[in-house]
């Protein structure tokens, strides 16, 4: 049985005092904790060297809301993949839509992320989801195959393991979003396998985490980790407090002890 996954993204929020209390608390969490559940949280770049100062000796992973491509260079207000690992960043989120929509990111630039972060020895975390539109449509699941497959383009099958996935139908994430139906949810996690099953084969593909994100919070999910193919979820606005974190890494771990 593989351990469960539950990470929490920051976006543009919290302050200085708040990022420090949050990850101060985590510390505190896990010197009574022993880990049986994959963490990883993701602040604002200004905040990262102090967070993951402040979580040494912990497992819990530090990670980036996004990267350029190249390791230096004439790039003004980007971040390299070199100044991120040099922070301690282990894990780098690519593709939220947010980024595709806001900052006209394509899934070409995402591809050419994505290798610079294997490249680095981090752990590339791929968003991926599909419109309302899409979804209304019927062409979710083409949607999802076209991300997937460009964003991972040159990536060998030595290094696909190192990949994660963050399925977050555009619908269902942010303020206005609508949470995915559990079933549904399962069903998209299975396509996305299949593909991953496509480009890799079967064995590398159960190799790469999927997690879900898109309006989770305390009360739903319990179902979303209960489904086959969610290997865990990825939480906004629900997780920003970190007592609220602790307990959905506390439910994952009870249903990991649950399934074994």
């Amino acid at each position: 049985m593989k351990p469960k996954w539950i990470g929490s993204g920051w976006k543009m929020n919290l302050t200085m005092a708040q990022a420090r209390h949050f990850a101060e608390s985590l510390h505190d969490y896990y010197a009574d904790e022993s880990p049986s559940t994959q963490v990883f949280i993701v602040p604002p770049f200004p905040y990262l060297l102090t967070v993951g100062e402040l979580l040494q000796g912990t497992p819990v992973r530090l990670a980036a809301q996004n990267m350029h491509w190249e390791d230096s260079g004439a790039f003004t207000g980007e971040v390299s993949p070199v100044m991120l690992k040099d922070c301690g960043v282990r894990i780098v989120e690519l593709g939220h839509a947010e980024r595709r929509t806001l900052f006209g990111e394509t899934d070409q630039i995402i591809n050419r992320k994505v290798l610079a972060t294997l490249k680095h020895g981090m752990r590339p975390l791929i968003c991926v989801g599909e419109s309302r539109d899409d979804k209304q449509c019927d062409v979710g699941v083409e949607t999802l195959s076209r991300q997937l497959k460009i964003a991972l383009m040159g990536v060998s099958e030595e290094r696909v393991s190192q990949v994660m996935i963050a399925y977050e139908p555009v619908w269902a994430i942010g303020v206005g979003g609508e949470p995915a139906d559990p079933a549904y949810c399962g069903s998209l996690h299975t396509e996305i396998r299949n593909v991953l099953a496509g480009l890799f084969g079967a064995a590398h593909a159960g190799e790469i985490p999927i997690l879900y994100g898109g309006s989770v919070d305390l009360t739903n999910a319990g179902s979303y980790l209960q489904q086959d193919q969610v290997d865990g979820l990825f939480v906004g606005r629900a997780a920003r407090k970190v007592e609220d974190f602790i307990k959905l890494i506390e439910m994952a771990n009870t249903l990991s002890s649950a399934e074994v």
